[in-house]
Order: structure tokens, then sequence, then C-alpha cells
């Protein structure tokens, strides 16, 4: 933790990071609501993923579609100034359907790096990057 931001204002960091991948863990919006601005934007979008606090949203209804019992665990955390940097680790088992696609019960287990960028009070931008061949690899689809 960059001790140079406060004391405050890390207090800050770390509660809306624990929010934001609380949402992950669980899907459930009200964190999502908590830690993202209404103004949020996805530096990195993907194609067919709405811009927004919707985004986030739409991305974890389509994953626990295909993996029902999804977890995100947040493995590393660095507040730097009006930056979290977060470490994550997403698990499961494909039992639902991606792309057509049934899963057969086959484990998920691929990680993810974020970077949050903090406002006042939320975060209003972001940049992500998946490990998706992992992923795509082990539903069977890759």
């Amino acid at each position: 933790m960059d001790r140079s931001i406060g004391e405050r204002r890390a207090v800050l960091e770390v509660r809306l990071a624990q929010q934001l991948y609380t949402f992950w863990n669980t899907g459930e919006k009200k964190h999502l609501d908590l830690a993202v601005s209404p103004d949020f934007r996805d530096n990195t979008l993907p194609p067919g993923r709405p811009q927004g606090p919707a985004g986030p949203v739409f991305a974890s209804a389509n994953f626990r579609a295909a993996v029902p019992d999804l977890t995100c665990e947040l493995s590393d955390l660095l507040i730097t100034g009006d930056k979290i940097t977060a470490r994550l680790v997403f698990r499961g088992h494909f039992t639902g359907t991606y792309n057509g696609v049934k899963g057969k019960g086959q484990t998920v287990d691929f990680n993810a790096i974020d970077i949050q960028h903090v406002g006042a009070r939320q975060i209003v931008e972001d940049w992500h990057i998946e490990d998706n061949q992992t992923l795509l690899s082990q539903l069977g689809v890759a």
C-alpha cells in the first residue's frame, strides 16, 4: 500500500476493491453499485459488452451461465496513488453453456489482472486482462 496517499484514502481504496471483487465473487450487483461510479468506463471493453456499470453485470451473468459456481479470489492487491491493481483467480466448474457448448463439469481455474482508477469516492475507469486462452482451453472451446 502506498502510504503517501494517507490512511483515509488508503482505506477508501481497499474498501472499493473489496466491494468490486465481492461482486465478481458473488454476482450480487449491490457490491458493484457501491464500488463503481455511474460514469464508470471500461478501457478494455470486449466486443459485445456494454460500456459503463452495465458491462460487469452483463459479463458476470454470462459467465455464471457457463460456470454457476464461479468464485473470484483476490490474490494480490496493490494500492498506489489513485490506482488499484489486483491479481485475481477465478475458479469453478463448467456445468452451464458457453457459445452453444454445454459443459461437462470441467474445472475452471484462470488468472486476471485489473487496474482500477479511483475518483473522489468510487472507481471511475478500469483496464483488465484475463487469461482467456487458459479459460477457453479449460472450457474445451479453444
